[in-house]
């Protein structure tokens, strides 16, 4: 079963890929600008343009540019940068370990935050407690990065001067993009595990229990929290998708030379071949985090290999 959902979700992917890499493609060609002005200068001699607009290829009709973009990724060439003439596939790997750590980071504080606050307000279903927890996953998710992320630096960095501005060479400078970006994954984790915890508390297994007199915390913390689990580990794997997403404007943010920051500073160069690396590599992810949702829901939980 598990091995027939991946192939079938392999499958799949490739034409959602496809689709990704088409949609870049024929966006950026809409975007008002002219890569040759960015590399050359408005003010660069007509002779000197034209000849850069052949070796670039941009001379071609746009059908013909994106049969050849398609053509290469067949061929595993992802295209040369038309900044550097470095290949696009060797700069994005470069940046993915920053955005790797950035992640690593925002993923644990995420569930530290997420689980202790979902089991609070599960417990306190309906009173005081419940509703501060909740009230803090909706701010949670509420807050824009690009405003907390410039808040929490103007605060604990120029403020009190207790961590780095940007960057990451210096010590801590992973902590300010790590709360900004895991404040929101943890919101969302917190409520999913509050009503799948309450979900579990109301199931034929925890009656059970409780007619064997088994004790309410052996229940909270065995029996229920192992269903609760499952539901809360698939949303943890869907998330770890949804963190490059966020990685681009909080890496923006703080100047953290990962993924994020490279395809805003392609955008910002119309460096159109690292931009569609940039994107397609971050669709990648998507593809592969649902994937891993879908195996993880499979080996925790017997109904979805039954059903």
């Amino acid at each position: 079963m598990i091995v027939r959902t991946v192939s079938i979700r392999f499958v799949q992917a490739i034409p959602t890929l496809l689709g990704v890499a088409t949609l870049v493609f024929f966006l950026l060609h809409l975007v008002p600008g002219d890569p040759v002005d960015a590399l050359l200068g408005e003010t660069a001699m007509p002779a000197d343009r034209e000849a850069l607009r052949a070796a670039l290829h941009l001379d071609e009709p746009v059908w013909q540019q994106y049969t050849g973009y398609l053509g290469g990724l067949v061929a595993g060439d992802w295209g040369q940068s038309l900044v550097d003439h470095r290949p696009v596939f060797e700069r994005i790997i470069e940046r993915i370990p920053a955005t790797a750590r950035l992640a690593a980071v925002s993923l644990l504080l995420a569930v530290v935050l997420a689980l202790p606050l979902g089991y609070w307000a599960a417990r306190h279903a309906g009173h005081r407690q419940d509703v501060a927890a909740m009230g803090f996953s909706l701010l949670g998710v509420s807050i824009p990065n690009f405003w907390l992320g410039p808040v929490l630096m103007l605060v604990f960095a120029v403020g009190l001067g207790w961590l780095p501005v940007s960057g990451m060479d210096q010590p801590g400078a992973i902590v300010l993009p790590a709360i900004t970006l895991g404040t929101a994954l943890a919101a969302v984790l917190s409520r999913m595990a509050r009503s799948s915890w309450l979900e579990a508390m109301g199931g034929d297994a925890v009656r059970t229990a409780r007619a064997f007199g088994i004790s309410e915390r052996t229940i909270w913390w065995r029996h229920a929290a192992r269903l609760a689990a499952i539901p809360v580990i698939t949303m943890f794997a869907l998330q770890m998708g949804a963190v490059l997403g966020g990685a681009v404007i909080t890496e923006t943010v703080f100047d953290w030379p990962g993924l994020g920051l490279l395809t805003i500073e392609a955008i910002q160069r119309r460096d159109y071949p690292l931009v569609q690396g940039c994107v397609l590599m971050i669709a990648a992810f998507y593809v592969l985090a649902n994937l891993l949702a879908d195996m993880l829901g499979l080996l925790l939980d017997p109904r979805q290999r039954h059903g």
